[in-house]
């Protein structure tokens, strides 16, 4: 634990942690809270609220690179400033709006959404070293799993005891705080020899838009996919069963287990392949069908639990070593986006597969989804190292890519193992 020690010992980190964890827990209630507010106040069917929901992930997957690529322009404060004021007037006018102007005020809250968890990366990459930096991505990946963990639920208790309406009230102002108190840190997005690096201007997409970090992003899709996909799977096993009930215990074991995970592997000595760990995931997510009631389901999802965590820190830390600093707003961005294209993806793919089998071939499916992704990073990085081999190979320096030629020895040690990738 001496290393989460070092870390939280950063100045400000522990304060920008505890802050974007209450932002990031009210993002990721939003769904929900809007979901309960068009079936329980506007009386509509839930096509009508999942309709809402799509079009504000639409929204958070388009507006994760532009927010980003505009903070690496005009700076963390101005983008903050403005998102706060745009989630402020959605939300405030969510009890208002009919539902088709609700639809698109929901797009557009979404495309300007405060980016907590991409500022939290970016800011983690400037002010820890590299030897700080695995732990720190570790405690980020354990902060999501937690908003996770507590934020639907916190809706779904209020909601019990108030109206929809104010609950959506209440998500918003908890949005609105998180983002003001970032705001009011201002973390560094830079660390000081990136930022005297950065005077030389945005290097050409081409030259970090390539297949290492194209292979990245693929693997976060694929992550948040799968999860997405375990998520309906547990429910069609437990409704099969007539034990719906349980699906929020379930859910809540395996975010438990991912947050043991996620810490577990922080305090690891050596790092693991973002591409193994997802296909370690995939792996133990398909047999998880075989569970067909709920005591079973909890311990068969443990496996998956312990591997999500570590997963998704190894996907952070990897877009932040790929990213020169002065894109690295838009590439974290790229990164929120994939996320969220795949959680928008997973439900509906493997709510075909279960379709047309049974609750286990939506196991089977989410699994198969990340080995596909796995083998996808895994193949698309390794193609890239052999594209940049250089004379020098002998000496350590296969893989390295070319547009970043000062390099720390912890970089090239990344280069030439894919760890991270």
């Amino acid at each position: 634990m001496t290393g989460y020690r070092q870390v939280l010992a950063v100045p400000g980190l522990a304060s920008l942690l505890g802050v974007s964890l209450l932002a990031r827990a009210a993002i990721t209630a939003n769904v929900m809270a809007l979901t309960l507010y068009v079936v329980l106040d506007l009386d509509l069917s839930y096509a009508a609220a999942g309709a809402v929901a799509a079009a504000l992930t639409a929204g958070l997957a388009l507006g994760g690179p532009l927010l980003g690529r505009v903070i690496d322009r005009r700076g963390l404060r101005a983008v903050l400033l403005v998102t706060v004021a745009a989630q402020v007037v959605f939300w405030l006018s969510v009890p208002i709006l009919p539902f088709g102007i609700l639809l698109g005020a929901s797009f557009v809250a979404g495309l300007l959404m405060v980016p907590a968890p991409s500022v939290t990366r970016q800011a983690i990459a400037a002010m820890t070293t590299a030897g700080q930096r695995r732990a720190a991505f570790a405690l980020e990946s354990v902060q999501g799993e937690l908003s996770y963990v507590v934020g639907p639920t916190v809706v779904i208790l209020c909601a019990a005891n108030a109206s929809p309406g104010v609950v959506a009230w209440g998500v918003g102002a908890a949005i609105v705080a998180g983002g003001l108190g970032i705001a009011l840190l201002n973390p560094p997005l830079r660390a000081e020899d990136e930022a005297a690096a950065a005077v030389n201007g945005r290097p050409p997409r081409r030259e970090w838009l390539g297949a290492r970090m194209i292979a990245v992003l693929t693997m976060a899709l694929g992550t948040t996919l799968l999860l997405s996909g375990v998520d309906l799977a547990i429910v069609a096993t437990l409704e099969e069963a007539g034990q719906v009930s349980w699906a929020a215990l379930v859910v809540v074991v395996f975010g438990v287990a991912s947050i043991v995970g996620g810490l577990m592997y922080g305090a690891l000595s050596r790092p693991l392949p973002t591409w193994l760990l997802l296909a370690l995931l995939g792996l133990v997510t398909i047999p998880a069908g075989l569970a067909h009631d709920w005591p079973w389901l909890c311990l068969a999802v443990v496996g998956a639990g312990l591997l999500t965590a570590p997963t998704l820190s190894t996907v952070a830390d990897a877009v932040s070593r790929l990213a020169p600093a002065s894109v690295r707003g838009e590439a974290t961005g790229l990164q929120s986006s994939a996320m969220s294209a795949g959680f928008a993806l997973g439900s509906p793919i493997v709510g075909v597969a279960i379709d047309v089998s049974a609750p286990a071939g939506g196991f089977a499916a989410a699994g198969l989804a990340g080995l596909v992704a796995a083998l996808t990073g895994y193949l698309l990085s390794r193609r890239s190292a052999a594209r940049t081999r250089s004379p020098l190979g002998e000496l350590g320096l296969v893989g390295a890519p070319g547009p970043r030629p000062r390099r720390s020895g912890d970089e090239a040690r990344h280069a030439r193992t894919g760890v991270g990738v």
